[in-house]
Formats: C-alpha cells, structure tokens, sequence
C-alpha cells in the first residue's frame, strides 16, 4: 500500500487524536494542582495541537512538561500534514487542468489522426482524396481538381 498525502493526513490526523486525547488525560492524572479537573488537561491538549497556546494553563512538574512536548511535536506534525496535504490537492487540481504538451501520449496522436481522417472523409469524396500508401505518397490516380 502506498502513502499518499491524504492517507497520511488521515494517520496523522488519527494520531494526533489520541495523543491529544491521552495526553489531556496524563496531564490532568499527573498534575492535578495545574489541571484539577480532565476538561482543563483536554482544553490543554487542543490549545497546545493547534498550536494556539494560550498559556492560561502551564504544567509545572517535570512529568506534565514532558507530556507537553510529546503533545507540542504531535501539533507540529499534525499542522504541517494538514497544510501540505490542502497544498497538494490545490496542486493537482490545478496539474489536472491544464494538462502540458509533454503529456501527450500516442493514444492523443492516434485520436487526433482518425478525426482528421473522419473530417476529409466527410469533405471530400473518395476519389479526390487520392490513396496514401503508408509512407506519405499519393497513389498516381489522375490529377486532383
């Protein structure tokens, strides 16, 4: 299976929840005095992925300020997938819509051709066209008009 942006932007995503889940968790069961209750651990999780950081709630302990770092470098991945994956899917949209010309292929050429055949076909009649033998020469079947 390969990675493309979008499954990583969804692994990250699914892991940046539950580090910040967890991590909301652990700082509020390790540093009950900065964070009493679990809604101020988890408030501390997402201002700290977003990296909003208000910083209206700190840990003090050795243990919450190392929980803090694991959730602060989840937030910077998370914020960089997410925005360089918004980034690749403006690219090829926009790849998408104005296909170059070293992207023609012979199937283009080939399609090309047999509508070009298809209109003189249309517009002349057989005996005007004169017959190609393969190699760009016409057949000798009289003057054309």
């Amino acid at each position: 299976m390969t990675l493309s942006a979008r499954r990583a932007a969804l692994l990250i995503s699914v892991i940046t929840l539950c580090i910040g889940i967890g991590g909301g968790v652990v700082m509020w069961a390790i540093d009950r005095e900065d964070f009493p209750t679990l809604g101020s651990g988890m408030w501390f999780a997402i201002q700290t992925i977003t990296t909003v950081g208000y910083g209206d709630r700190v840990p003090s302990s050795t243990e919450g300020r190392a929980t803090a770092t694991v959730v602060m470098v989840t937030g910077i991945g998370f914020m960089s997938v997410i925005t360089a994956t918004i980034t690749a899917i403006f690219v090829e949209s926009a790849r998408r819509k104005r296909r170059g010309p070293e992207q023609i292929t012979l199937d283009h050429i080939a399609q090309r051709l047999d509508a070009i055949e298809r209109l003189m076909d249309e517009r002349f009649e057989p005996d005007q066209r004169g017959t190609d033998r393969g190699d760009g020469e016409r057949l000798k079947r009289g003057p054309l008009p």
